[in-house]
């Protein structure tokens, strides 16, 4: 199986859709409290095509051997909670290198994963979409990149 290449394009001359995912990505990059739903509605473009498009697009300088990303996260002190969330993640090809959880207040905990994200299989805002969906989990932001 041949590797697809990749080619250098200027922006401008991108079709319509790739420059307005562009922008969904900008958003999500400078507002991280913003969902996709709520991004690609500001943008004026339908989740489908913001997800078909995402991964093909990447800024030149973002071609780094690893990314490192860090969560907080506001779970519900549930027996498994945690768990489902590592595993979710796992699942997604996050490498999970720190967690720290706090004490449970009112019912409530708050974890920080740091994560490599480097292998994983979809994209990283889908996978927090999604982690987001899981019983338990209350709110999901990313709090550090790099």
């Amino acid at each position: 199986m041949s590797e697809d290449p990749f080619y250098l394009v200027r922006r401008s001359h991108l079709p319509e859709v790739m420059q307005r995912t562009i922008q969904v990505m900008e958003l999500l990059s400078q507002h991280p409290h913003l969902s996709v739903f709520e991004a690609v509605r500001r943008v004026g473009i339908s989740r489908s095509a913001f997800y078909k498009y995402r991964e093909a697009i990447k800024p030149i300088y973002s071609a780094i051997d690893q990314q490192i990303v860090t969560l907080a996260l506001a779970l519900m002190h549930e027996r498994g909670v945690l768990s489902e969330v590592l595993n979710h993640l796992a699942a997604s090809g996050a490498n999970i290198l720190t967690i720290n959880q706090s004490l449970p207040l009112q019912g409530k905990a708050t974890v920080i994963i740091s994560m490599e994200t480097r292998n994983m299989e979809m994209g990283l805002e889908e996978a927090l979409d999604q982690l987001r969906t899981l019983s338990g989990v209350e709110q999901v932001n990313i709090v550090g990149q790099g």
